[in-house]
């Protein structure tokens, strides 16, 4: 769902920012601080910084690590931030057919087990904020605490706000598949495929999750409030934060007050 809405969040950021306070450092594209890793089928690439106790950035659909171009630094002061790009994105490259919230978060799994990490605090905005959720359901020793903003659980207008929902339902029904024929061309597609039939997870499930949630979302956010709620609700120790005048960009539109809460929760220090 949030394939063409992504980019014009990471445009907006940038905008936002101000020539004078851009990040020296190009998050994403960063020779010293990257690596790739060999696994399940993909090199992913993830770049490292900082010291401390690990914490795992998993970015949105279509998006990379410079996603958290405003957050890294900060966290880094702190932590071993660990920022990966998620498979088909940034500079994970993939080019089979299949992709699914399944796939990217047993990746997740296996790219702590590379890096020798038994379990990492985990932040995930949009699609790496069901990332994170999966992560914590599938694979529940590898994640201390979690912070999720800007997720959902299902492809539909009960989750996502109905008008943004309807513009990618008119781009699915007019699409022309006979047109798809680069590689990129392919690989946006299957991007956009993930986001329209997918997730599939039930609320009940997420009892399953054992780590403390922040489930976090702007109040104007293209997920639906209610149903922010209800992940809230069925997560057996969350907490729930709510950014008034915020958009889906909450790490972007409040980055300084985003940090040190999301910090705060890590620490234990942010109290329900």
């Amino acid at each position: 769902m949030k394939t063409i809405f992504f980019v014009l969040l990471i445009f907006l950021g940038i905008s936002s920012c101000g020539q004078g306070q851009l990040n020296a450092i190009d998050y994403g594209n960063n020779d010293a601080a990257g690596k790739y890793y060999k696994l399940r089928g993909i090199q992913m690439y993830c770049e490292e910084y900082g010291s401390g106790k690990p914490l795992l950035m998993i970015h949105g659909n279509g998006g990379s690590i410079s996603a958290f171009r405003n957050n890294i630094g900060y966290f880094a002061t702190k932590y071993h931030v660990i920022a990966l790009d998620s498979r088909s994105q940034g500079k994970s490259v993939d080019p089979s057919d299949s992709l699914s919230f399944e796939m990217m978060a047993d990746d997740e799994a296996a790219l702590l087990d590379a890096m020798h990490i038994e379990s990492a605090y985990v932040l995930g905005w949009s699609d790496g904020g069901i990332n994170a959720l999966l992560l914590a359901m599938r694979h529940p020793g590898k994640v201390i605490r979690l912070a999720s903003t800007g997720a959902n659980l299902w492809p539909d207008s009960t989750a996502i706000v109905p008008g943004f929902w309807m513009g990618d339902k008119r781009h699915f029904e007019t699409m022309e598949v006979s047109k798809i024929k680069t590689a990129k061309d392919k690989n946006d597609w299957k991007l956009f495929l993930l986001d329209w039939y997918q997730p599939n997870v039930p609320l009940k499930a997420l009892k399953a999750i054992k780590s403390p949630s922040l489930i976090i979302a702007g109040d104007h956010d293209l997920i639906r409030l209610e149903h922010t709620v209800q992940i809230f609700q069925s997560i057996p120790n969350a907490s729930l934060w709510i950014l008034p005048n915020s958009s889906h960009g909450t790490l972007i539109d409040y980055a300084d007050e985003f940090n040190k809460k999301v910090d705060a929760f890590f620490s234990g220090e942010l109290k329900k």
